[in-house]
């Protein structure tokens, strides 16, 4: 086990059974986060987060990607914090069962890999931590190796939009779990940040050649553009 994994771990046992502080701004939490980094993140939640389910990819987003929220995606990312992703995961599954008329019961959840060795690397792939929390409150089914990432790309935020297709051509394959049997409900993808599209597109695109239809996207922030 590597060493960040480890320490991850050790966090996630500590905060079960001790007081200890806030990895945003390390203030005493009883808690995942301290009451002020709560409220704050709280104050990111976009007022209405469907608005680019009617987009040609489906989205669900619950959060604007800026700000405490940004702070708090890094501190999970980078920073050795695994046990943030049930929190986070948890409210993007209230605000998704907030609209009944998206979050239907006949889904399978899939999260967006990552490749092999960033897992190896990090401890964890960030979407399946969400994707377990987001599944534990709406009940659904969760496939958390329905797709597997076959190429390590870079990444893509720094990369052009003709950068960022290059980057993901034949990134990604049919993961395990589907490869001997095919999931009789849709698929809802799951991931942390949406940002151009490229990685979701991709995702429908190997899952759709596999004959596997593909509902939409949950994602927990996003920034606030224009272009998506």
């Amino acid at each position: 086990m590597n060493k960040r994994k480890w320490t991850g771990l050790v966090k996630s046992l500590l905060n079960l059974f001790l007081k200890s502080n806030c990895p945003l701004c390390q203030r005493p939490a009883a808690g995942e986060f301290c009451p002020y980094c709560h409220k704050q993140l709280q104050r990111c939640q976009l007022a209405d987060p469907a608005r680019f389910w009617d987009s040609e990819q489906r989205v669900f987003v619950w959060g604007e990607y800026g700000g405490t929220l940004k702070r708090a995606i890094a501190a999970l990312k980078y920073e050795g914090n695994p046990q943030l992703a049930k929190p986070l995961g948890g409210w993007l599954a209230e605000s998704w069962l907030s609209f009944p008329e998206l979050a239907i019961d006949n889904l399978t959840v899939v999260p967006i890999p990552m490749h092999k060795e960033k897992v190896k690397q990090r401890g964890f792939n960030q979407a399946e931590l969400l994707a377990e929390s987001f599944c534990e409150l709406t009940g659904l089914p969760l496939q958390r190796y329905g797709l597997e990432r076959v190429k390590n790309t870079q990444p893509l935020f720094a990369l052009t939009p003709q950068q960022r297709k290059a980057e993901m051509k034949d990134a990604l394959i049919l993961g395990k779990d589907f490869r001997g049997r095919r999931p009789r409900d849709r698929v809802l993808l799951v991931d942390d940040i949406y940002t151009s599209g490229i990685t979701v597109k991709s995702a429908i695109k190997i899952l759709q050649e596999s004959g596997i239809s593909v509902y939409g996207t949950v994602a927990l922030a996003s920034p606030n553009k224009s272009d998506r």
